[in-house]
């Protein structure tokens, strides 16, 4: 009796393995403005956080390994998704200003058109998609011009986070490589 319950036990444990894939080579993350939000509302009470974010970004970070990143992996003068996999999501839960035009309250996905020296931010209604491939105009609800800062060191992996302020006027910082953006933000 005891063989066979091991026997059973045993068949159980290897028919139910699962193959589960490794890591996504551009593995998804999250930002938050308050920077940092869901960590410090926990651990430090004494900044003072409000009690809900003002916004939340998920995107994917693709990775430079040594490759051209803009005018290469990233086209100039065409519709990038911010990132890779599913188009950057953006949660607003407050009307904000974003280089102080209006963006309601609600969910968007993010897309940018890089130049060398402007990108064009984009806020599109339509969420859930993959890439850039279902991306139509008619649902952008706001559209604004970053121009391109450079940074003293290389950014390795495509990175969005925010900087938080204390008067209710924050920046989005959305970099990768040499290049950076930053996107004023009042609330």
């Amino acid at each position: 009796m005891i063989l066979f319950s091991f026997c059973i036990g045993l068949f159980t444990t290897v028919s139910l393995a699962q193959d589960f894939r490794g890591l996504d080579k551009s593995p998804l993350d999250r930002a938050y403005l308050p920077d940092h939000f869901a960590h410090d509302i926990k651990f430090a009470p004494e900044r003072n956080l409000p009690d809900s974010p003002i916004l939340k970004v998920d995107y994917s970070r693709p990775q430079k390994k040594g490759r051209q990143v803009f005018g290469g992996m990233v086209k100039y003068n065409e519709l990038w998704r911010l990132g890779a996999n599913e188009a950057t999501e953006i949660k607003v839960y407050k009307d904000v200003r974003m280089d102080g035009k209006l963006l309601r309250e609600g969910t968007y996905t993010m897309y940018a058109i890089p130049t060398e020296e402007v990108w064009t931010i984009i806020f599109n209604k339509a969420v859930d998609q993959w890439g850039h491939y279902s991306y139509d105009e008619k649902n952008d609800v706001l559209r604004i011009n970053a121009h391109v800062l450079h940074n003293s060191n290389p950014v390795e992996e495509f990175s969005i986070q925010f900087e938080d302020s204390e008067n209710g006027i924050a920046l989005m910082y959305i970099a990768w490589d040499m290049n950076r953006v930053e996107i004023p933000i009042s609330y």
